[in-house]
């Protein structure tokens, strides 16, 4: 049996896992993007399901004004005496050279909570972890930012105890790694045979990621990094026990951010970050990544198997040794556990959204929507643009794979031109292309595309005149890089409306404030007048296909 990555597709970035009895758990990032922290659950390492989101009270997370792919990072989710712990960072500002990374720390008796209020850690940098000692201990290591230009080392980490009575972080922070030439971040200590490992990404989250292993006979260090002769090593990189860095070939790129875990049987797997990219590039004269692959996806968790050497150090459980991913992983010795599929249409007949939606910064409450007003349709009470980073109604779903279409049917009748709701494919609130229904002085009701590529906005299709009275039925069919969007008023007869468009541009590496997190599709409702006006909505669906089979992957 073959575990097929990415095991999380679309904009899952930074996984973090452990085992608990026989479930296993994984965390990953979720930027602005609320509520905070996606959790998936499994029985098997194969099958996964999302769970509860642990960061789902306004007073646990406050997003309102964070940038793009800033707000929640690099969650780590620990386990110990019957308690869940859960460490991350809420950063406030990073585009400028002073960084807000606000460590915190959530605790609960059960995964599926209710998750405590927020606990202030230290906050020298991001990607913080936790570690269980055996002896009852508790520390915490992170990354550490430095303003300063230019910086006095590449990369550095500092470990500081942690007191669980006290709730609060106790004694010296103590650096235990500094270098002038190999960034560290995303770290996490593990404990075995007297041995502790010093588990870190490297070399940033592009192409050039990786994953290195260092080790101590003291948690304070110091720590001797793994080197071996199976490593692809030039210059001054670091020396990576996972990595595609010389390899563009690979259908997983940007591969590192990894943790471990344990099965009840003995074996060891590392889940990691990913990204699987187009074809299409930046420009050559781009002013951020010239040349660079592109990514709508984002980054995805994949698993790969690991063992321990007779030296007790780290590698990829393959034929070859070398450093490289596969895209299909041995499936431990466990029974496979399935779970339910889901539909692809949302009738919206449910008192609460789905779980795979998630909202821009603030939760949906009823200022922003109700499934109840109108049962069987979520009412979207327009609210601010779509440049507002405070109070957006909008509702959105990773894309998971290069093959999709997503559509939805309103019921919208906007009185003037500031009024607008529809369909939008997004990356972050300056790069989207959004099918819309709005109002003309003299056409009336109309229909259109608005597009915003870092911040510069164009109508390609000017404005077209639609029935009035009716509901509209809205779709974009992507295909990697390219979109065609729908309009009509019966499924069996949709029109063509604007020329295919290129979409590449909704990309890590393509946008030019934010690129950790990937491409949403959704639905959203504005009002700029300030009254309110609502649109409502019968059904939103997605229908993805395989990316390398073309099979229709809802049909399953």
């Amino acid at each position: 049996m073959k575990i097929k990555n990415p095991i999380l597709r679309g904009f899952h970035p930074d996984p973090s896992i452990i085992r608990v009895d026989d479930d296993y758990y994984i965390a990953t990032s979720t930027f602005e993007w609320w509520p905070g922290v996606r959790l998936h659950h499994s029985r098997d390492l194969v099958n996964w399901e999302l769970i509860e989101y642990p960061l789902n009270r306004t007073g646990q997370l406050d997003l309102r004004g964070v940038g793009a792919s800033q707000g929640v990072w690099a969650p780590c989710l620990t386990y110990d005496k019957g308690i869940f712990y859960l460490v991350y960072t809420v950063v406030k500002a990073f585009y400028c050279n002073m960084y807000d990374t606000n460590n915190y720390l959530v605790t609960a008796e059960s995964i599926h909570g209710p998750w405590s209020d927020p606990i202030a850690l230290n906050n020298f940098g991001f990607d913080p972890s936790l570690f269980h000692d055996e002896d009852g201990r508790k520390y915490m290591v992170s990354m550490v930012t430095d303003h300063r230009v230019p910086k006095k080392y590449a990369g550095r980490l500092v470990l500081q105890e942690y007191d669980p009575v006290r709730k609060e972080m106790t004694g010296p922070v103590r650096e235990i790694y500094a270098a002038d030439t190999i960034f560290l971040e995303g770290p996490h200590i593990y404990k075995r045979n007297g041995w502790y490992y010093l588990f870190s990404a490297d070399m940033g989250t592009g192409e050039a990621h990786g994953q290195t292993i260092q080790r101590s006979r003291s948690v304070w260090g110091p720590y001797e990094m793994y080197r071996a002769d199976f490593m692809e090593h030039t210059g001054e990189e670091a020396w990576s026990i996972l990595t595609c860095r010389h390899h563009e070939e690979l259908a997983l790129q940007k591969c590192g951010h990894g943790d471990l875990v344990e099965t009840q049987g003995g074996e060891w797997y590392m889940v990691h970050l990913c990204g699987r990219p187009l074809t299409a590039r930046n420009s050559a004269d781009a002013p951020r990544f010239p040349g660079s692959r592109r990514y709508t996806l984002g980054r995805e968790t994949a698993i790969q198997k690991v063992r321990w050497t007779e030296d007790d150090w780290l590698v990829l459980d393959k034929e070859t040794l070398d450093s490289l991913p596969e895209t299909e992983a041995d499936a431990p010795k466990l029974p496979l556990c399935p779970f339910p599929g889901k539909a692809a249409r949302d009738d919206f007949n449910e008192e609460e959204l789905d779980r795979e939606y998630q909202s821009l910064r603030v939760a949906m409450d009823a200022h922003y929507i109700s499934l109840t007003e109108r049962p069987g349709f979520l009412r979207m009470y327009g609210r601010s643009g779509l440049a507002s980073r405070f109070s957006q109604s909008l509702i959105a779903r990773r894309w998971t794979e290069f093959s999709f279409e997503a559509s939805a049917c309103m019921e919208f009748e906007p009185e003037v031109f500031k009024q607008m709701a529809g369909l939008i494919f997004m990356y972050d609130d300056q790069n989207y292309l959004y099918l819309h229904v709005s109002h003309d002085e003299e056409l009336g009701k109309v229909i259109s595309i608005l597009k915003a590529e870092n911040k510069r906005y164009e109508y390609p299709i000017g404005f077209i005149p639609i029935e009035e009275g009716r509901a509209i039925i809205l779709k974009g069919k992507v295909e990697g890089e390219r979109i065609q969007f729908y309009f009509g008023y019966a499924e069996d007869a949709l029109t063509e409306i604007g020329p295919v468009l290129d979409c590449s541009f909704m990309s890590d590496e393509a946008c030019l404030e934010g690129w950790f997190t990937g491409a949403m599709a959704g639905i959203c409702c504005q009002d700029l007048t300030g009254f309110g006006k609502a649109a409502d909505f019968d059904w939103f669906e997605m229908k993805t296909y395989d990316n390398d089979s073309g099979r229709k992957l809802w049909e399953q």
